[in-house]
């Protein structure tokens, strides 16, 4: 294993802030892992703690093959991460909203211009990220729909789904979406956490990742086979959004199975305690998102569903 270092923030009021990635093997840049670009990404931060600690073992023993070269950066937003806040900087500014980057824009714009200068030679680029929304997922591969996304490669992963997004004007500023624009297969790893650890979780996208470089030639690694994954597209999910503000208290869990009607959540009065919505299931389905914070306004997706198709 070699530290180095990716890209440094320099200040005059505090120490740098300093970017560093750990390499493992040498020869042609095979694979790239990317952790936390976001202040809360405890769980992204984790993962990649976890699979730098396999990975020197793996290398130890001889098992990244010859010839293979793997990057892993568990932190980006180290200083988020130190004051506890999502996005960067007193500009408040999402670092996975500035791809490919500026090399003399705003801060953001050089931290992601730094970055990316580092890891687009890589065949397969790997980012473990979090959604705009607050919530919980099903464990999932994501893609932007670019033209150059394989949804066969994503499957190699192991986990239950693989979701592909038709990408919208923002999107273009995303990692995701300059990787694959590079040429880079390009995929986003999803847990179930965020800003808490969940070692099941974890775990399982540690073994997802070890399962796709296996199956890539990159290292050599005795996994179990995983899931075959279901590949939907996001625009077909069943969005439910609430009629009411309040107290969110929710009922299902990611991967449960619901019925038509069956109650979702329930909305209750902050003031007067009583259920001001209950949430019902318009369609048969699986939930992939849910809700989790304990406040939700008007209006706002609740939960989003994988619409069954057949029993």
């Amino acid at each position: 294993m070699f530290q180095e270092k990716i890209y440094t923030v320099n200040s005059s009021y505090r120490e740098s802030m300093v970017i560093r990635g750990y390499s493992f093997g040498k020869g042609d840049p095979a694979a790239c892992i990317l952790g936390s670009e976001r202040g809360n990404e405890v769980q992204q931060m984790y993962i990649c703690s976890q699979l730098v600690k396999a990975l020197k073992e793996l290398e130890a023993n001889g098992c990244v093959n010859a010839g293979k070269k793997i990057l892993v950066v568990p932190v980006i937003n180290a200083l988020g991460m130190n004051v506890d806040r999502r996005f960067f900087g007193v500009e408040n500014q999402d670092i996975n909203r500035m791809f490919p980057g500026k090399e003399h824009g705003d801060t953001t714009d050089r931290i992601a211009d730094g970055i990316f200068k580092v890891i687009k030679e890589y065949s397969y680029g790997i980012q473990l990220t979090s959604f705009y929304m607050s919530g919980e997922f099903v464990p999932h591969v994501r893609m932007m729909e670019t033209g150059y996304q394989n949804a066969s490669l994503a499957n190699l992963f192991g986990l239950p789904y693989v979701v592909i997004r038709k990408p919208t004007p923002l999107d273009t500023k995303t990692l995701n979406y300059n990787w694959q624009d590079e040429m880079t297969a390009a995929f986003s790893v999803y847990t179930n956490k965020n800003d808490t650890i969940d070692d099941r979780s974890a775990r399982q996208a540690v073994a997802s990742v070890l399962r796709f470089l296996t199956r890539m030639g990159i290292i050599r690694y005795e996994s179990h086979s995983g899931y075959i994954s279901h590949v939907i597209m996001e625009k077909d999910l069943t969005d439910v959004h609430t009629l009411s503000g309040g107290i969110f208290k929710g009922l299902v869990s990611p991967g449960e199975d619901v019925r038509y009607g069956h109650a979702l959540a329930e909305i209750i009065d902050p003031y007067e305690g009583f259920v001001k919505e209950t949430l019902l299931a318009p369609t048969d389905g699986i939930v992939f998102f849910a809700h989790t914070e304990p406040l939700i306004a008007e209006g706002a997706i609740a939960y989003r569903l994988i619409h069954r198709l057949h029993e």
